[in-house]
């Protein structure tokens, strides 16, 4: 396993150690925090609910992250081939895989990631002036009222430790009822129509790319196109009144936010905050399209040209190098927006709007801003980026952004998830996918061959793996050798490409946020192990 590898080099492993010293430092202050009743749940309820809530969440966030990274992965694999050894597993893929539920399941899980991680924010975030143990101020400062202790947690406990493993022993990740039934909620999730105004980004974005969005099933019918667009509007009118009641409670100082922070800066940090995560987003999705292209197909801007020089610099490190980091910025962002959007009426004031006070407790819980940083800070700016790469990446806040992603990485913060990563996976069991498959290449002499046929592709779809190959980073070429499923997926995604478009055209690569690309450790030994869903 890469993380193994990961750790056996000696400057990983001292990042591996001292990023599990403050790991554990964090999560002891977070729950003192709960005991001490000064996070934002346990200061309004019973501590014993906050530290459910946060453990819940945090374990649900381990299998929304690594479920989407197994699913997805899964998709080319003929299902019959596990179909006895890992009876729900294969339950989940013959869901996801047919017509376009990969879609529609990727599209809820986004939300599932970020309500959960608002949860987690409530339950474990510190409340304005919270103090424990007599610590420094210069402590406190960093651990408790920048949220550090709380990014270190979700990031490596919540989410990359998960990824390390589901994306080499997917069919076992997956092979348990919570996995089954975490799919069912996301698919629930995107049935409902919460998040149905994002397809008006992508109906509206397919167009001014001049492309048609493609569907694996029938044309809806009368009935069925007025239940989608039903649910469009519906879908709208919600995320408007989000807006309106986050503004307006933003403007009334009625929020989680900081005291002695002004009304209109506070609205600012709060779109500053959401274009941060949209870019964020963004990127990846542009990087891994410019990937795939010629370097002289990159445009003639020049922070294009810087970013592109920096990202694919020598071996191509900075690629996974910028997977890790952009993790701790969008939590991070996260977190902060979660403080930002959060209602909170003090006894005595008017509800906001004079709405009643069940509605108003709704809106204390953190579910309008979810609901307003999935459509307009994740989906939308992906969609816009598959669509745009190269006008993306022309601006000098990408090349920040980047330079900025780079250093949290390099710094070995989220060392610790490899360690977790070992851990779990010994008392799991887990096994790699070619103990039970074989190779891809074993698969395809055996007349079982992978198969990207029915993976959704092209304007419109998140995309499932970065479609690009021989134009990818040198340490992705090794991967690919080293693991011959990733070549053969890759390849069968080119050959939709192929079918669909001149070969002149290059169709962008949609990357779903957490979406199956590949993140390795930062030295080069690991490099050919080491692959995560970001």
């Amino acid at each position: 396993m890469g993380d193994s590898s990961t750790l056996s080099n000696p400057l990983n492993a001292f990042k591996g150690f001292y990023s599990m010293c403050l790991l554990i430092f964090s999560v002891v202050i977070i729950m003192g925090l709960i005991a001490s009743k000064q996070t934002n749940l346990s200061s309004e309820a019973h501590p014993a609910a906050a530290y459910v809530l946060i453990w819940v969440a945090i374990l649900w966030l381990t299998m929304v992250e690594g479920g989407q990274a197994s699913l997805v992965g899964l998709a080319p694999v003929n299902k019959e081939l596990y179909r006895d050894s890992h009876p729900i597993s294969y339950k989940c893929t013959s869901i996801t895989n047919k017509g376009d539920n990969l879609d529609r399941y990727l599209l809820g899980r986004q939300f599932m990631v970020v309500i959960v991680v608002f949860c987690v924010n409530i339950s474990g975030g510190p409340i304005g002036g919270a103090e424990l143990w007599d610590f420094p101020d210069w402590v406190t400062t960093i651990f408790l009222q920048t949220g550090f202790a709380m990014i270190l947690f979700t990031c490596n406990v919540g989410q990359l430790n998960t990824q390390v493993n589901a994306s080499h022993c997917m069919l076992d990740y997956i092979n348990t009822y919570f996995a089954l039934f975490t799919l069912w909620v996301a698919m629930a999730i995107e049935f409902s129509g919460l998040l149905h105004s994002s397809y008006l980004v992508q109906i509206a974005v397919a167009a001014l790319a001049g492309k048609t969005i493609e569907s694996n099933e029938d044309p809806r019918t009368p009935a069925q196109s007025a239940f989608f667009y039903f649910r469009c509007l519906y879908s709208l009118a919600i995320l408007i009144g989000c807006f309106a009641v986050t503004l307006q409670a933003l403007f009334k100082g009625k929020t989680t936010m900081w005291e002695g922070v002004p009304a209109w800066l506070a609205t600012i940090i709060f779109f500053v905050l959401m274009s941060v995560v949209g870019m964020l987003e963004g990127m990846q999705i542009a990087f891994f399209a410019v990937s795939r292209i010629q370097e002289s197909e990159r445009g003639e801007s020049v922070w294009a040209k810087k970013t592109c020089n920096l990202l694919f610099r020598g071996e191509g490190h900075n690629l996974p190098g910028f997977m890790i980091g952009r993790q701790l910025c969008v939590v991070s962002c996260m977190f902060f927006v979660a403080r930002v959007t959060s209602v909170d009426i003090a006894d005595g004031e008017d509800n906001i709007f004079g709405v009643g006070d069940g509605l108003a407790e709704l809106f204390s819980t953190g579910l309008l801003g979810a609901l307003i940083t999935t459509i307009c800070a994740s989906i939308s700016w992906q969609l816009v980026a598959s669509a745009f790469p190269i006008a993306f990446l022309s601006s000098p806040i990408t090349y920040i952004l980047l330079r900025l992603c780079l250093l949290l990485e390099a710094t070995g913060l989220c060392g610790a998830a490899w360690v977790i990563a070992a851990i779990h996976r010994k008392i799991a069991g887990f096994q790699r996918d070619e103990v039970y498959i074989g190779t891809a290449e074993e698969r395809a002499k055996g007349e079982m061959a992978d198969s990207s046929s029915h993976v959704p592709v092209g304007a419109g779809h998140m995309g499932k793996l970065p479609a690009f190959k021989e134009n990818a980073p040198s340490s992705l070429q090794r991967l690919m050798k080293k693991d011959p499923s990733i070549a053969a997926y890759l390849a069968g995604e080119l050959d939709l490409e192929k079918q669909s478009e001149p070969v002149a055209e290059s169709k962008s690569a949609v990357v779903e946020e957490d979406d199956a690309v590949i993140v390795e450790a930062p030295t080069e030994d690991v490099q050919d192990n080491n692959k995560m869903c970001c």
